[in-house]
């Protein structure tokens, strides 16, 4: 018994969206299209923070296990793809060594140099790590807004309809507003998961940066007070 009742409804709510008007078909059709977007979008970000945070603990427990940087430089360039804090690393020591290569370098001009290289790299690895956030967090903010518009319009539709109507009953309002509100539904299915996903993802997007920034601050200062290495 309940097994039908649940496909009765389901049915029923299937009949309410294909008897639906074509902009409040079209408000649900977008609506659907965005939610599916935004849940791939966060399958995506969800495997490049693990990622991303995986490679950073990997990195500082090497870099800080006062292990040779040239060795961790070699490993790392030669490897096909490199992520995060170890790209800002890449940049550093790159720029670190070429300027050593000059005999006349002055110290404040190579940390300079340094820096530079490393906000580059930085201002690159925080665009990536902020990548399609914007996007969630449109969802999250307009789907509501667009699914009431489908319900304004299913419920203005609905009792234009009604006045060619000699009799009004329940029977013959509640469809209309069901259908209408089906809309309003599919906006808040749109929009609760791309919001929660938003704040979580862009809490973790921060604590990378910070992460980054605090080693690029770090390595900074290691240069500053000590020659790395000569050459590669």
């Amino acid at each position: 018994m309940a097994l039908e009742t649940t496909s009765q409804q389901s049915l029923s709510i299937m009949h309410l969206v294909l008897d639906a008007s074509i902009p409040v078909q079209m408000v649900m059709i977008i609506l659907l299209l965005a939610s599916v977007i935004s849940w791939y979008m966060i399958d995506r970000k969800r495997s490049s923070y693990k990622r991303l945070s995986r490679v950073a603990d990997e990195f500082e427990d090497e870099f800080w296990s006062g292990g040779d940087m040239r060795k961790m430089y070699h490993d790392i360039s030669s490897e096909q793809k490199s992520d995060g804090i170890a790209n800002i690393f890449l940049a550093g020591y790159w720029e670190y060594n070429r300027l050593a290569q000059k005999s006349n370098i002055d110290r404040a001009d190579m940390v300079d140099g340094v820096n530079r290289s490393m906000r580059v790299a930085l201002s690159r690895e925080v665009d990536a790590l902020e990548e399609h956030l914007s996007f969630l967090a449109t969802v999250g903010s307009t789907s509501p807004y667009v699914g009431l518009f489908g319900t304004v319009w299913g419920i203005m539709s609905s009792f234009q309809s009604l006045g060619t109507m000699q009799t009004v009953t329940i029977a013959t309002v509640a469809p209309g507003i069901a259908e209408a509100l089906i809309a309003t539904a599919i906006g808040l299915f749109a929009a609760i998961p791309a919001v929660i996903a938003y704040n979580r993802y862009a809490n973790t997007a921060e604590r990378l940066t910070n992460r980054y920034e605090i080693f690029m601050e770090e390595f900074i200062s290691i240069v500053s007070r000590q020659d790395i290495v000569k050459k590669v």
